[in-house]
C-alpha cells in the first residue's frame, strides 16, 4: 500500500504543479467558459485576487505533495480547494468532471493513509 500511497501523491502533486504553472506562466489557453460558469468566473477573476490565492496555495501543496514533506499539512489545505474544484465541475463544467472527481478522491485518500497524523485534532 505504501508503493501506491507514494504514486497518488506524487500524482496529484504533479497535477496541481501543472494546474497552477500554466496559469502563472500561461503555458495553455484558458478553457472558455459557457453558461452559469461564466457569470462564476467573471466575478473570480473581478476579485482579483481568489484566482491566484487560490493557484499559489495549489503550487504550495504540489510541491509539498511531490518532495514528500508535510503531507498531512497539504491534505487539509488543499481540500476545500479539492471540494470546489469538484462543485463548480459537477454543477457548472460537467465535461471535465472525471478529472475532478480523480483529484477528490485522490485527496480523500491521501487524508485515509495520514489518518494517524489527525487524531491530535480530533480528541478533546
Amino acid at each position: 500500500m505504501k508503493t501506491v500511497t507514494v504514486v497518488v501523491r506524487v500524482f496529484i502533486g504533479l497535477f496541481l504543479l501543472f494546474a497552477s504553472m500554466s496559469f502563472f506562466l500561461k503555458l495553455a489557453p484558458e478553457t472558455e467558459a459557457i453558461a452559469n460558469f461564466k457569470a462564476i468566473n467573471t466575478g473570480l477573476i473581478a476579485s482579483s485576487y481568489l484566482i491566484p490565492l487560490a493557484k499559489t496555495v495549489e503550487l504550495l501543496c504540489g510541491l509539498l505533495y511531490v518532495i514528500g514533506k508535510y503531507v498531512t499539512l497539504a491534505n487539509i489545505i488543499i481540500l476545500p480547494v479539492t471540494v470546489n474544484i469538484l462543485l463548480i465541475n459537477y454543477f457548472l463544467s460537467p465535461q471535465t468532471l472525471p478529472i475532478a472527481i480523480l483529484l477528490f478522491l485522490g485527496n480523500l485518500f491521501m487524508i485515509y493513509q495520514y489518518k494517524q497524523n489527525y487524531k491530535s485534532v480530533f480528541t478533546p
